[in-house]
């Protein structure tokens, strides 16, 4: 048998996946910066290099096979959803540092919106091995994969933007998503959905649909504006057969969450929900997820925060 020595208890390093693109790259200068504030916290501080989604995703899995102690995302929703998917349902703690163009998954879930401060939280968290349960969604297509997310999933008019904005090549950057949102309203039109929600079926006709396991999405509106990442539950918001004109006239709204209180809205609490339509491919914290149909599930509990 091996003798234990002192450095066989010591924590592993501290994993971080940073974008150095997200938010058009203006928090890129500030990653030495970052990096150190992590370093305070007594801890080997290792950045993982990864050159597009896959490559992140990837070496945030590989980290927490070597023995990362902790993993710290630095960049947007869509930089936390590529290490959610490597950190979901195990011991190793997580931090997300808001450096993106929507942060949704870090505010909501209280870390402070200034990079240099949320690394100064995640750093007290770890020299105090400190760390805060929360749950996560997990979503499972008909052929068996799994995903994970942390805010929001999108189902309807803003995933199907999401897909022919990504389609577009042309015209680059926000313009491009402005045209998407354009040709879509001219071609809007409901879909027939199928949930089941704890197994209650229900049959509708709607233009929009979101599973929330926290509030925000899109860069702070308030899609779910009552969901709780602590309580266990998903939140299902459906816009039923809206036309054109009342969805720019409520879309505004969502950014206050008051968009629930129109009365072609419904809001549902359910802790598994299966999702079915034809021709729609989800979008999970921004990033482009599983076709449907998928089930739903809320995982108490699946994340430890470093906070």
């Amino acid at each position: 048998m091996l003798p234990v020595t002192a450095d066989d208890h010591l924590p592993g390093p501290v994993a971080v996946l940073a974008n150095p693109t997200a938010g058009r790259g203006r928090h890129s200068a500030l990653l030495p910066r970052l990096l150190d504030g992590l370093a305070a916290a007594g801890r080997p501080v290792r950045l993982l290099e990864a050159s597009s989604p896959a490559e992140a995703e990837a070496a945030c899995r590989a980290a927490v096979v070597d023995g990362a102690g902790a993993l710290v995302a630095i960049g947007g929703d869509g930089t936390v959803h590529r290490a959610l998917q490597a950190v979901a349902g195990t011991d190793v703690p997580f931090g997300p540092i808001p450096a993106g163009t929507g942060n949704d998954f870090a505010l909501d879930t209280g870390f402070p919106a200034d990079p240099v401060a949320a690394a100064e939280v995640i750093a007290s968290a770890l020299r105090d091995g400190r760390s805060q349960a929360v749950d996560l969604a997990r979503m499972t297509g008909v052929d068996g994969i799994e995903r994970w997310y942390g805010a929001v999933l999108a189902a309807g008019f803003d995933s199907i933007v999401n897909e022919l904005a990504n389609r577009m090549r042309w015209p680059r950057g926000r313009r491009r998503y402005d045209l998407a949102i354009l040709v879509e309203l001219f071609r809007l039109r409901p879909r027939r959905y199928t949930l089941r929600l704890d197994g209650v079926p229900h049959e509708l006709d709607a233009v929009l649909v979101a599973v929330g396991n926290c509030p925000t999405y899109g860069g702070g509106m308030r899609i779910c504006p009552d969901a709780d990442p602590t309580d266990g539950l998903l939140d299902v918001v459906v816009a039923a057969r809206v036309n054109r004109r009342t969805l720019i006239r409520v879309k505004p709204r969502i950014y206050q969450g008051t968009h629930v209180n129109h009365p072609l809205v419904s809001s549902y609490r359910a802790r598994t929900v299966e999702l079915t339509a034809e021709g729609i491919t989800t979008y999970a914290d921004g990033e482009r997820s599983l076709e449907l149909p998928v089930t739903i599930s809320a995982v108490p509990g699946a994340l430890r925060l470093l906070r």
